[in-house]
Formats: C-alpha cells, sequence, structure tokens
C-alpha cells in the first residue's frame, strides 16, 4: 500500500468519524429542543392547573352558602383539589386531576338542585372562568401530547435512539383524561 492510499484511507475514515460526529451532536440538539419543548407545554398546563386550584376554593365557598348540608360532595371537591395540588410528576398529576375533574363534576351537578345558586352571579362567574379554564387545560393537553408524541418517536426510534440512550433521554409520559373523568355524573334526588 503506497503513501497515497494510505492518506486516502485516513482522510475517508476521518469524513466519517466527522460525518457521525456531525449527525451525533445534530441529534442531541434535536432531542434538547423536543424535550424543552415538552418541559414549555407542560408549563403551560401548569398555568392553567394552578388556575383552576386558585377558583376551586372561591368556587367551594359560594355553594357552601347555599347547599351547606352537601358537606360530602364539598368536601370529596377539596380534598381532590388538595391531592392535585400536591401531585408530583406528570402521571401523578394526571391522575390526581381527573379525580378533581370528577369531583367538581358531581358538585356542577349537585348545583342543579339549587336555583338560588344557580341564579347567584358570583356562582356563575366562577362556573364561566373554570369552564373556560378547563378549555385551555384541554388545548394544553393536546399540544403537551402533541410535543411529546413527537419527543418520544426521536427517543424511541433509529438512529436517534442510540444518541438518546447514550445522552439518557427517556419516553415522556402522556397527560390523558381518564375515562371516569369524561362521563356525565349520576344524578339521584
Amino acid at each position: 500500500m503506497s503513501y497515497t492510499d494510505a492518506m486516502a484511507g485516513l482522510v475517508v475514515i476521518v469524513i466519517i468519524a466527522l460525518a457521525v460526529l456531525i449527525w451525533g451532536v445534530v441529534a442531541y440538539n434535536r432531542l434538547v429542543r423536543l424535550r424543552n419543548r415538552t418541559d414549555n407545554a407542560w408549563a403551560q398546563i401548569d398555568v392553567q392547573l394552578r388556575r383552576r386550584h386558585d377558583l376551586i376554593p372561591n368556587l367551594v365557598e359560594t355553594v357552601k352558602g347555599y347547599a351547606s348540608h352537601e358537606q360530602g360532595t364539598l368536601e370529596a371537591v377539596v380534598q381532590a383539589r388538595n391531592a392535585a395540588v400536591a401531585a408530583g410528576d406528570i402521571a401523578e398529576k394526571a391522575q390526581a386531576e381527573n379525580l378533581l375533574t370528577g369531583a367538581l363534576r358531581r358538585l356542577f351537578a349537585l348545583a342543579e338542585a339549587y336555583p338560588e345558586l344557580r341564579a347567584s352571579e358570583n356562582f356563575r362567574s366562577l362556573q364561566e372562568q373554570l369552564a373556560e379554564t378547563e378549555n385551555k387545560i384541554a388545548v394544553s393537553r393536546q399540544i403537551y401530547n402533541d410535543i411529546t408524541l413527537t419527543f418520544n418517536n426521536a427517543v424511541q426510534t433509529v438512529p436517534s435512539n442510540v444518541v438518546a440512550s447514550l445522552a439518557g433521554f427517556s419516553p415522556r409520559p402522556y397527560f390523558e383524561v381518564e375515562e371516569d373523568a369524561r362521563s356525565v355524573p349520576q344524578i339521584d334526588f
């Protein structure tokens, strides 16, 4: 093998190594951007969840004035809210928020039995604010889940999964609504 052949082989090896290195850096940077977008999307959900949590005590106090003998429902809402505030990771928050949604549905179903409560300007205002917040949570959840899908695909598919496993990236959980939280509560009078 001549010197020029050896140099040509070395140049090819260096070019291939450089291409692999550049690809690794590009893949890593893409994963970082996707992780940051996922974190940002979760932060948007968290803002709406905090707003929801802040509205609930006012709502409970308003209902309490009209339906004080419905203590069990009111306590269930307060307990569900406290559990949602204290939840840690995304999976825990999703579960706690689903329980809170169910408790709120029962609270609003209870309000149907009290016409004077439904007529209360304060109650209607809080109910509208909460409905608006629920819509924002739903939109934020969809955005988060879409970005999480893109991130998880990048983490789990070849060839970026090689960089993901070397750099410690792992799939993120989705923020899903359980079927129970979607169902309409049964009301017995």
